[in-house]
This record gives C-alpha cells, sequence and structure tokens, in this order.
C-alpha cells in the first residue's frame, strides 16, 4: 500500500511534495512557465515524476539526500548528532520537592495521560546545526534521519524561491504560479488515508483529535513531527490555555452559586420587590413615556444580584492573577532574524542597489529604503486602519442610538406596564443587531488587512505576520470591545436629571436601572462572547466538510460521466485522495489564534460582569481542541512544517491584555456595580452599619411640575404625581440647593478613586510576585539547554582536534563519558568529498 500511495514508481523514492494543473490547460505560456519552473526544480537537484493519464497532472518530487544535506546547512537546521554514551542522561536526575508533590497527587489522575504503548516516551537526543563539513557528527545514512517534515520544509523552500522566467522580479516561487493558474495546487502528502492503521495520521485522529478523548493529554512530540512546531506549539498553549481555565470555572461558578444562595437574603433585591406602588419612578422617555413602579423590576434586581455581590471584588482579584499566570508561557526558539527573506519581498527589491550585510544568515540583502518606501507605505497603511476603527466605533455609536431611540417607541415594548419587558428587550435586540455588524465589519476588513501587508516591506513571513495580526486585533478589538467597553463606564453615568437631561440628537442617553448596568453588560457580554463562539465552532467544520464533500462528489461524477478514454482523476494514490481536502493557506492558524486571543480578553477585561465565562470558554475549549485537530488531519491537506521561536506576536497581545483587565475590573467594581457605594453607606450613613435603606439612599426626589417643557407624560395612568424618584444622588427639590451634588456624592467618588488604587497597587504587587515565582521557563529547563549546549560544543571541538592532528577522529565524544571511533582514512575521503560537494 505505502509504495501504491506514496512512492514513485519505482516504489523507492518517497513523494516528498506534489505539484498539480489541469490537463487541459489551452495556454501556451503556462505550459512554458511549468516547464521551465520544472526544469529548474531539476537542476537544484530534485527528482520529478509527472503522471498525465489523468484529468489532472500531477508533479511528484522528491529531495535526495544530497539535497537535504545542502538545504538543511543552508537552513540552519537542528540536526540530531550520532547517538553517543550519555546522551540518555542529559540532565541528572535531582530531588525536587515541588515535584515529588506533583508526582505524589497526581496518581490519581493517571488515566489522563498518554497511552506509552501508542505513544512511547522518547530519549534524549543531542542537536546541532547540520553541516556537510562536520558530516561526521551527523548520521545521515539512517533511514528516519530527515523525517518527513524536515524533507517537506526543504522542498517547499526551494518551491518559494525557484524561477521560471526572464523577469527577475515577478518570475519567481511556487506562489506566483499558483496565483497565476500555471499549478492549480501545491502540497505535501499526508501520511496515509483516515482508515490506515499503521499510519501517523490514523493514530493521531483516533488517539487525539477525537472528542472521546477529551480528557487525555495531548501527544504534542507527534503533532511536531506531523504538523511542525508552528502548529505543535499552537496545541501546545491551547492545551495550557485550557487547563488553567479550570480553576477560573470553579472560582466563577462558586461566585455564581453564592449569589443563587443568597438570591432572597439581598436587601437590595428585597427593598425593591416589597416597594409595591410605594415608589414611583420618573419615566423612562419624554412624553410618550409614562411614570412606573420601582417594583415592576423585582425580578431583574434579583438577577443582577447574581453577579454583582459580595464576593465580586474577590472574584476580579482572581482573575487579574490569573490573566497574569496564563500569560507568561512561553519557549526559546531560532532567532527571527535567521529566518530567510520571502520571496516576495525579494522580489519587489531586485532592482534595489544598496545592499545590507545580514550577520546571522551571512548574506547581502537588498536595502529598503525608510523615507522613500517604507514611510509611505507605514502612513497609507495606518490611515485605512484608524479610518474602519473609527467606522466600527460609529457602527457601535448607531446601535447605541438605536436602543436610545427605542425608548421613544411605545408599540415596540408591546405591555408598556412591563418594566422588565422593557429592560430585557432591547438590549437583548441591540446585542443582536451588534453582533450581526461586527460581523459584516470584521469579512470587510480582513481583506483590506491582507492588501494593506502586501503594500509593506516585510522581510520575513514572521514579520509579514505579525503586522497582519497587529491590524486585525486593533480593529477586532475595537470592533468587538467598544459596545461592551460602553456600557460598562459610560452608560448612565452622564445622563443628567429629570429637569435637565443632557442630549445626543435631541434623545436622552441611556439610564441604568436601579440595579446598575451590570447585568445589561451581562447580558451583552453573553451574546457576543457566546455567539460568536457557537458561530464559529460551527462555520469552522460545516465549511470544510461541505467542501470537502462537494469535491468527492464532484471527482466521481466526472468519473461516471466522462468517456473511458484515461481522462480521469483516479483515487488510487494519496496525492489524487489529497487533492479534493481543502488549502492550507498561511494564515492557517492565524483564525484560531485570533478566536482564542478574543475569548481570553472577554474573561479578563470583563468577567467581572458574567462570573460563568470562564466555565463557558473551558467547555467551548475542550471541543474547539479536538475539532480543529479533527479538521486539521480530516479535511486539510497537510502543511508544510514551520519553525517558530514562539506564539509570536499573541504574547504580546495578551501581555497587554492582561495590564487592561487589570484597570478594566477596577473601573467596573468602582463605577458600574454597587459595591463602592454601598460599602460608603454601610460605613458612613447608616448607624447600624447594614445596608437597610440603602436602596432609598440611591433614589432622588424630583418635582413633576420642574419638567421642562414638552418633557412630561402627555397621557398617564397615575393619578396626581407631584414627585418621582430617579436612580441619582441629588439634592431634593425642597434643599437650599435644589437638584445639586449633595457631599455624600463626592464622599462615593472620593471611595471610587481610591478603591481604584488600592486595587491596581495590590494586584499589581501580586502579579509582580507570580512573575517571579513562576518564570517563562523553569530552571530544570535552563539547565537542560546549558547542558546540551555544553555536550555538543565539546563533541565538535574534541573532534575538531583529533581531525587537524591527523589522528583517529571520534564519532561521538562525550566529557569523562565513552569514545567511539573510525578509520581516520575514511573519514578524510568523506571530508575531502563534502568539500568537493560544498564547492
Amino acid at each position: 500500500m505505502e509504495k501504491t500511495w506514496r512512492r514513485f514508481q519505482d516504489g523507492e523514492r518517497s513523494v516528498d511534495f506534489v505539484l498539480s494543473y489541469l490537463g487541459d490547460d489551452p495556454d501556451p505560456i503556462n505550459a512554458e512557465k511549468r516547464e521551465a519552473f520544472q526544469r529548474n526544480l531539476m537542476s537544484e537537484g530534485l527528482d520529478l515524476e509527472i503522471e498525465k493519464n489523468q484529468r489532472i497532472h500531477f508533479v511528484k518530487i522528491h529531495a535526495p539526500v544530497e539535497v537535504l544535506c545542502r538545504f538543511c546547512e543552508i537552513l540552519k537546521m537542528k540536526m540530531p548528532i550520532k547517538k553517543i554514551e550519555g546522551s540518555e542522561d542529559i540532565i541528572q536526575e535531582e530531588f525536587h520537592l515541588l515535584d515529588e508533590m506533583k508526582s505524589f497527587f497526581g496518581k490519581p489522575f493517571e488515566f489522563v495521560k498518554l497511552d506509552p504503548n501508542l505513544f512511547p516516551e522518547r530519549n534524549n537526543e543531542l542537536r546541532a546545526e547540520f553541516s556537510r563539513e562536520k558530516s561526521y557528527l551527523f548520521d545521515t545514512d539512517r533511514p528516519d534521519f530527515f523525517s518527513p517534515d524536515v524533507r517537506i520544509a526543504v522542498v517547499n523552500f526551494i518551491l518559494e524561491r525557484q524561477r521560471f522566467g526572464n523577469d527577475k522580479e515577478q518570475s519567481v516561487g511556487i506562489e506566483k504560479l499558483l496565483t497565476d493558474g500555471v499549478y492549480s495546487n501545491a502540497y505535501p502528502l499526508h501520511d496515509g488515508d483516515l482508515k490506515t492503521p499503521d499510519s501517523q495520521r490514523y493514530l493521531l485522529l483516533n488517539e487525539w483529535a477525537s472528542v472521546k478523548q477529551w480528557i487525555r493529554h495531548q501527544p504534542l512530540d507527534n503533532i511536531r513531527d506531523y504538523f511542525g512546531a508552528r502548529i505543535a506549539l499552537y496545541f501546545a498553549w491551547l492545551g495550557f490555555y485550557t487547563h488553567m481555565l479550570i480553576p477560573a470555572a470553579i472560582v466563577g461558578l462558586f461566585c455564581f452559586l453564592y449569589g443563587v444562595a443568597t438570591l432572597f437574603s439581598n436587601q437590595i433585591s428585597e427593598d425593591i420587590c416589597s416597594a409595591g406602588k410605594s415608589i414611583i419612578m420618573c419615566p423612562q422617555c419624554d412624553a410618550k413615556c409614562d411614570y412606573w413602579y420601582l417594583s415592576e423590576t423585582c425580578l431583574y434586581s434579583r438577577f443582577a444580584h447574581l453577579i454583582d455581590n459580595n464576593i465580586t471584588v474577590f472574584f476580579a482579584c482572581f482573575m487579574s492573577i490569573w490573566a497574569k499566570i496564563i500569560h507568561r508561557w512561553g519557549l526559546t526558539g531560532f532567532c527571527h532574524q535567521a529566518e530567510h527573506a520571502r520571496p516576495q519581498y525579494l522580489a519587489r527589491l531586485q532592482s534595489a542597489k544598496k545592499k545590507k550585510f545580514n550577520v546571522v544568515t551571512q548574506t547581502l540583502e537588498p536595502s529598503v529604503p525608510f523615507w522613500q518606501k517604507k514611510f509611505p507605505m507605514y502612513i497609507v497603511s495606518f490611515s485605512v486602519i484608524f479610518l474602519f476603527i473609527f467606522l466600527a466605533v460609529a457602527a457601535v455609536f448607531g446601535v447605541i442610538i438605536y436602543r436610545m431611540s427605542t425608548t421613544t417607541t411605545r408599540n415596540l415594548y408591546g405591555n408598556t406596564d412591563s418594566m422588565s419587558y422593557k429592560i430585557m428587550v432591547t438590549p437583548v435586540t441591540a446585542a443582536l443587531l451588534n453582533l450581526v455588524v461586527i460581523t459584516i465589519m470584521n469579512h470587510v476588513y480582513d481583506y483590506l488587512a491582507v492588501f494593506l501587508t502586501n503594500l509593506e516591506y516585510k522581510r520575513t513571513q514572521t514579520e509579514y505576520d505579525e503586522s497582519l495580526t497587529l491590524k486585525i486585533y486593533l480593529f477586532q478589538f475595537v470592533n468587538y470591545y467598544s459596545s461592551i467597553f460602553y456600557i460598562a463606564f459610560l452608560k448612565g453615568k452622564f445622563v443628567g436629571y429629570p429637569a435637565k437631561y443632557n442630549r445626543i440628537f435631541k434623545l436622552r442617553q441611556e439610564e441604568c436601572s436601579p440595579g446598575g448596568c451590570l447585568m445589561e453588560l451581562c447580558i451583552q457580554l453573553v451574546i457576543i462572547m457566546v455567539g460568536k463562539q457557537a458561530l464559529n465552532a460551527v462555520m469552522e467544520m460545516a465549511v470544510p466538510f461541505l467542501i470537502k464533500t462537494y469535491n468527492t462528489i464532484r471527482n466521481k461524477f466526472v468519473q461516471t460521466t466522462e468517456e473511458d478514454d484515461g481522462d480521469k482523476l483516479i483515487c488510487c494514490s494519496q496525492w489524487t485522495e489529497d487533492y479534493k481536502l481543502l488549502a492550507w493557506s498561511s494564515r492557517g492558524l492565524f483564525d484560531d489564534y485570533l478566536e482564542m486571543i478574543i475569548q481570553y480578553g472577554f474573561i479578563t477585561i470583563f468577567v467581572v460582569a458574567f462570573p460563568l465565562a470562564p466555565l463557558f470558554a473551558l467547555l467551548n475549549n475542550i471541543f474547539e481542541m479536538r475539532l480543529d485537530a479533527k479538521k486539521f488531519l480530516k479535511f486539510y491537506r497537510r502543511p508544510v512544517p514551520k519553525r517558530v521561536k514562539d506564539i509570536g506576536v499573541w504574547y504580546n497581545i495578551m501581555n497587554i491584555l492582561v495590564r487592561i483587565a487589570v484597570v478594566s475590573s477596577a473601573f467596573i467594581i468602582a463605577f458600574s456595580s454597587n459595591f463602592i457605594p454601598r460599602l460608603v453607606y454601610m460605613l458612613s450613613v447608616n448607624p447600624d452599619k447594614t445596608d437597610v435603606g440603602y436602596l432609598n439612599h440611591t433614589l432622588a426626589y424630583f418635582n413633576t411640575s420642574d419638567f421642562q417643557e414638552g418633557t412630561a407624560p402627555l397621557q398617564t395612568n397615575f393619578v396626581n404625581v407631584t414627585m418621582c424618584r430617579y436612580p441619582e444622588y441629588r439634592n431634593p427639590p425642597w434643599a437650599d440647593r435644589p437638584y445639586k451634588r449633595p457631599l455624600i456624592y463626592w464622599h462615593i467618588l472620593a471611595a471610587r478613586l481610591a478603591f481604584l488604587v488600592v486595587f491596581q497597587n495590590v494586584v499589581g504587587a501580586v502579579q509582580m510576585l507570580v512573575a517571579w515565582a513562576v518564570p517563562d521557563e523553569p530552571r530544570h529547563l535552563r539547565d537542560r539547554i546549558k547542558r546540551e549546549e555544553y555536550l555538543t560544543r565539546e563533541i565538535i571541538i574534541e573532534q575538531e582536534r583529533l581531525k587537524s592532528a591527523g589522528g583517529k577522529v571520534p564519532v561521538a565524544t562525550v566529557p569523562n563519558g565513552g569514545v567511539k571511533v573510525e578509520d581516520g582514512t575514511e573519514v578524510r575521503q568523506r571530508t575531502r568529498k563534502n568539500s568537493a560537494d560544498s564547492t
């Protein structure tokens, strides 16, 4: 099966990459480009085999050992050196109390670990940058020395930089050929189909990508071998993030259950529900709205207590510290300067006269004039970005106007006597409208961001990806969070009072309910966060499945309708099966990272308003991790493995979100919840030091004779209303300074500002302690890296010394360890051959 599905016709050479094109392509220019491109690939040493007896023609590519050696050296790949005595004991085992405690308490959870029979523990291997001059270090004759991910990466590197014409600026790279339609696809092959038991694909699909395995650890080494470090790092980060959601979800659930347990002992809710007809509230809008009883918001106030209760501050502190722990996670890796320049970048600068020397790659590269080329592109790019950010804010403002205008339209409310209906319907419909606007604007801006990034002169693919990421995330941050920021920090803060309302377009600003704006913030958060996750989950699985099904049906239909003339898509090889799958783009992981970081922002910045957010995120991520794995294995072609240093710019974005989360939590508690005003009332107003009477304390009096002209209710069901109440701290109409701010208002404001300072400093101090206690790299990992570097360096120095002395050259030397040697004559002959090859 392996020879039929994944090898050349000789049954020996493996297929490392596949190019496909339409056999009935009528354009002779495309044929010339293909011929030139394939001729240049063979001149690089690649082996090509073409199948032309079917509707889709396939060019199978194999990289011989000589080519792999040459380009592994160019790409500075770290390859395993020959096995030596002592390499299994890179770090001596030491007693660590924390590790022993983890081992002891982790025994009941052995069932979450991987099956050692399916995923055996790997031996430690020393690695060094590959060099043909030091080939005696590497066992290149070993069949598995050049793993599939290395072979794929080498061939892809050649394809990206190979020319196919005389135009130096345009005629370069497989990406250009795909864009021009010369080739229809270019992809590496999966390891077998979905039903091949002895393949890595089958193993990962059943033991990792299955939802049944949701509780087990991930086989990260196998994922790295199959998909490369970039995708493996994404799943490692996602797994770590998901595990860290468990304590956050438990604490959030505890806070919610505390609210449920104290639901009928909350003094504010009890006062509202027992008010009956004793408290008449001022109208919610001008002229068309009537007075209403405060007791109508009884149900709403009870729901508000679920999220705004005595332990809200504790939950905010916990989540701020949790956010600090979750983001301090990274990996060591190669330097971005060692990454080769993008072929598109080199093509645009082909005519550049000025060159600069890259000290890492040891090559001359074209230099981009900053003021002539870079600066104008940056101006254009950022101007358009800020324009669209302004449009996103304008869209949110439009939703705000919608909410303000609905308060003046009685027929939208149905029963005008149901104030709870009014309070719930408008926020829900506005949140749904906002979600639709967000989704539409995201799609429009996504295409624009790619276009703008293509204009910029980004040297490497990493720089290109990070620039694109910043553009899209900056826009989506405003798009997703601006409406929530408005409710949390602006709504109801500058309303005014019945005799003098502040207006926008002659419309009264929105008011918070007597229980505060936190409940509406919760509604907005639930609809946008949960709605977005549900929509993404459906789209991520449904779209690839439908496309793959369509491709399969189309190919079968062609086979049954065309004449039997050999012009069919023969489905008996891995390249024909993978041809039906979705193409993997350079932004393959972008949407997955973006979804998780947006979620991370929701549950750190605004989690105070929705304690169950971590629980919903945990449930989503459990399925997200496995469904992403299934999607990559089942519906997408195998991606080209990429080396990465860490999770990239997403790490910096999370760092910024941590800082924003602390400030946001402090402001939400201080200005959007009842915590501070209630605390001030209990400590300085009520002599009993309880919150009895707090509700009445927060409601100001208004004389109905002081309404502005045209704002009093035109029709009313109430008789002889002389006084109404509104949620504000203002003097009553009979005071010396009617409707002015009382002294208690300034006391509460001072307390709110003091809370901001104390909260941020306390949380900041704890975060500093966490940063010190939880380093980015554990000490034993740093020790291991240093030990590996030391051993590798000592081996190279010792062998170079013996080589220069003309004696026997050891293939493996470990300080204070064993030595293996081979005949010096053989090594010298091999060295001369390698020198000739490199020449």
